[in-house]
């Protein structure tokens, strides 16, 4: 069964996350598929790409057994989130469910997303023992300004889509019955709109961010390794499977 969906009707492009029963969790076949999905250029007649996923939750993140166990890391999730941002024509997130960590960052790192506003948005990994790396931290700097990112990040509470509206993080919140209507009504305008300049628009818009992959962050990026790698870590998310409260102790 494809765990990622494909699928195209003249301007636009459906992909679709298709593992609803483990909440649209994130493994190694899922990111080289997202992967290549936009790694490739926009077909003859595509105008915009829509994210959608089935089942109740949108996207949970990384599938965390695989990522105890080794099989996925940063670098995947991370290429995978660059091919969506640097993809030349519009992507817009349709979020019906919750959106939680690398799930939250495939939303944002969209042109747009309009959510239900039932949808929660969150980066809980205080809660699990790790903590993002310099590419997922920027992303929520330049969406969410400081404020917004270290009440994501720090707390790491998931936030209701109606507050991440009011953030100015996502684009529209609205009642669940009215979330096709109004995703169609953005897709549609843009869609309509002229497929050279909304690639010279994103062109510059992508461009004008990336000044910030120029910081010097390796001590940063050794910060978030001794985390990740940390028995806080290995217990949070044993937590996580088990369904209780983590005892962390600092090492």
């Amino acid at each position: 069964m494809e765990k990622i969906k494909v699928s195209s009707d003249g301007a636009v492009r459906q992909v679709t996350l298709a593992r609803g029963e483990k909440r649209n969790a994130l493994d190694a076949e899922m990111l080289e598929a997202l992967t290549e999905a936009f790694a490739r250029g926009p077909g003859e007649h595509e105008r915009v790409t829509v994210i959608r996923a089935e089942g109740p939750v949108f996207c949970a993140g990384l599938d965390l057994r695989e990522r105890g166990g080794g099989t996925i890391g940063s670098a995947a999730i991370e290429t995978m989130l660059h091919a969506i941002e640097t993809y030349s024509l519009p992507v817009v997130a349709v979020v019906h469910g919750d959106a939680i960590a690398g799930g939250n960052e495939l939303a944002l790192h969209c042109d747009f997303v309009v959510a239900s506003e039932t949808a929660r948005f969150g980066m809980s990994l205080a809660k699990i023992g790790l903590a993002p790396s310099w590419f997922l931290a920027k992303k929520l700097l330049e969406v969410a300004g400081p404020v917004g990112a270290r009440e994501m990040l720090l707390l790491g509470d998931l936030l209701p889509a109606p507050r991440m509206a009011e953030m100015g993080l996502i684009h529209r919140a609205v009642p669940a019955e009215d979330l096709e209507a109004t995703a169609q009504s953005v897709i549609g305008r843009l869609a309509a709109n002229a497929p050279l300049s909304l690639k010279a628009m994103k062109a510059v818009l992508v461009r004008a961010m990336a000044f910030r992959d120029g910081v010097v962050h390796a001590d940063v990026d050794a910060l978030v390794a001794a985390a990740s790698q940390s028995a806080d870590a290995r217990e949070g998310i044993a937590a996580m499977l088990e369904r209780r409260a983590p005892r962390f102790e600092g090492r």
